[in-house]
């Protein structure tokens, strides 16, 4: 068996950044040889082991063909004749199509190096068109590495693709997974003007409208609630992408309470604890520092003292055992209207 490291773990170490998760590819072995060295199977469609140590992913060297629509309709073959550029010759980009060998030498037949200094996403062959969810990778990859662009040719592809409606059978789960990377990479804006360019935007991402993008903050959690879209909207691309309730949570509460927030030192007193209480200050301070964070990176705004001032807030009690229920709750928010007006008014002097 020869063993080679592959993928992004080659490109970025090319590249001079850090390099994350190592993946190799293992050419010439058998399941049984793996197993025999203690290598422990995880792969549900082709053969991809977990080393025993490490815990580093090892597949073996495999082919891949077309059989259905989607990214996983593939009938894929895995035997010790299969090739390391066959292997190779199945990924989606040149920079993501260069292998290294154990003495460090470069397996390089698509010249993904020569891509990396020309700074070009380059597809490896036709076969890039089989896999719908490389579109949305190399818009991830373009977010990525903002200074690299896209291939005229690759470029085409992926508006073939996209026309031919490819898109539309990959799974919410998988769509979401690159756009959360794309959000969480140093230009998020180009995962979507990617897509946009591809026409791309129309099956996953219609609500969004690629000139107004603008992010102020550096979170994924933030970016998303940042996206320029209207509180349907966001239901709607929420629902979608089946996107994590916390996201939802986040872009939500902005829609509704990032204004308040933004001006919590002018805005009524009653407005203010009404944002409080829908923002769960009562429990702790986790969805307010969120707000207040994108009120300072997106507006400008000043938040110092809005966090003790919501400390107060949850501290308000009222000392009247014949207050129950609905009673009680109403005499506990006209106190803490008044604790808000009379702490800004004293503030503000």
């Amino acid at each position: 068996m020869q063993v080679y490291l592959v993928g992004g773990a080659v490109r970025d170490q090319l590249l001079g950044r850090p390099v994350g998760d190592r993946d190799w590819v293992v050419v010439g072995g058998t399941p049984e040889e793996m197993e025999q060295q203690g290598y422990i199977s995880v792969g549900r469609h082709f053969p991809v082991y977990l080393h025993p140590d490490s815990k580093e992913e090892y597949a073996l060297a495999r082919t891949e063909r077309k059989q259905g629509r989607g990214h996983r309709g593939f009938v894929v073959h895995a035997a010790p004749d299969v090739t390391l550029e066959q292997d190779l010759s199945r990924r989606d980009l040149t920079i993501n199509a260069i292998a290294q060998d154990a003495d460090g030498q470069l397996i390089d037949p698509f010249h993904g190096s020569d891509d990396i200094q020309a700074k070009c996403l380059r597809h490896v062959s036709e076969a890039f068109a089989e896999d719908p969810l490389r579109v949305f990778r190399v818009a991830r990859l373009a977010a990525q590495l903002p200074d690299f662009s896209v291939a005229p040719a690759t470029q085409t592809l992926m508006t073939d693709m996209t026309n031919a409606g490819e898109l539309k059978d990959l799974s919410a789960e998988r769509v979401w997974q690159e756009c959360l990377k794309g959000l969480a990479a140093p230009a998020p804006a180009r995962f979507f003007e990617v897509l946009s360019a591809c026409g791309g935007l129309k099956d996953w991402f219609a609500e969004v409208e690629v000139q107004k993008l603008q992010f102020a903050t550096h979170d994924a959690l933030l970016r998303f609630a940042e996206l320029p879209l209207n509180e349907q909207d966001f239901v709607s691309l929420s629902q979608r992408l089946k996107v994590p309730k916390s996201f939802q949570e986040v872009a939500l509460h902005w829609q509704r309470w990032g204004d308040v927030i933004a001006n919590w030192r002018s805005v009524p007193a009653a407005a203010l604890t009404d944002g409080f209480a829908a923002l769960g200050v009562h429990h702790n301070n986790r969805h307010l520092e969120l707000m207040a964070g994108l009120a300072e990176s997106k507006r400008q705004t000043n938040t110092q003292g809005l966090l003790q001032l919501a400390d107060a807030w949850r501290d308000v009690k009222i000392d009247d055992p014949g207050l129950r229920g609905r009673a009680y709750g109403a005499a506990l928010r006209d106190a803490r209207i008044q604790l808000l007006s009379q702490s800004r008014v004293v503030e503000n002097n």
